[in-house]
């Protein structure tokens, strides 16, 4: 595939990024403007409820740990809303563990990623979850 189809794939879509990490934040941002994506970001959950209301994101990658509203609370948030459970949401953990794979799907997350993933992970999750 060409670079030209993949830029055109993913141009225009709307991505979240919430993780109090602002390094990973910005590091996903980037990959992501690269490829054509609209960036959103937040860096706890309370912050990205209200902008995924304004936004309207077509996936969102959210870390686990973080304060306030840790990533499985705000992803179980996102899929009992009637209007929001639809988009994907993939989570973000530095730790590799199957405890914290399965609890991902028990709220309802379609993947899980573990940090620092790579671009073609981060392009890939979108790839296999936004239907166009």
């Amino acid at each position: 595939m060409g670079s030209e189809q993949a830029l055109l794939e993913l141009s225009g879509l709307k991505v979240m990024v919430i993780d109090d990490s602002k390094t990973i934040r910005r590091t996903a941002e980037t990959l992501l403007k690269k490829e054509g994506c609209d960036v959103i970001t937040a860096n706890d959950g309370l912050e990205a409820l209200s902008k995924i209301t304004d936004q309207n994101p077509d996936i969102i990658f959210v870390d686990i740990m973080m304060p306030r509203l840790d990533g499985y609370q705000t992803c179980a948030l996102i899929k009992s809303n009637q209007v929001y459970k639809r988009i994907p949401v993939i989570m973000l953990s530095s730790k590799d563990g199957l405890f914290d794979k399965a609890r991902g799907r028990i709220v309802g997350s379609e993947q899980y990623l573990t940090k620092p993933f790579t671009k073609d992970e981060l392009l890939g999750a979108i790839r296999d979850h936004v239907k166009r």
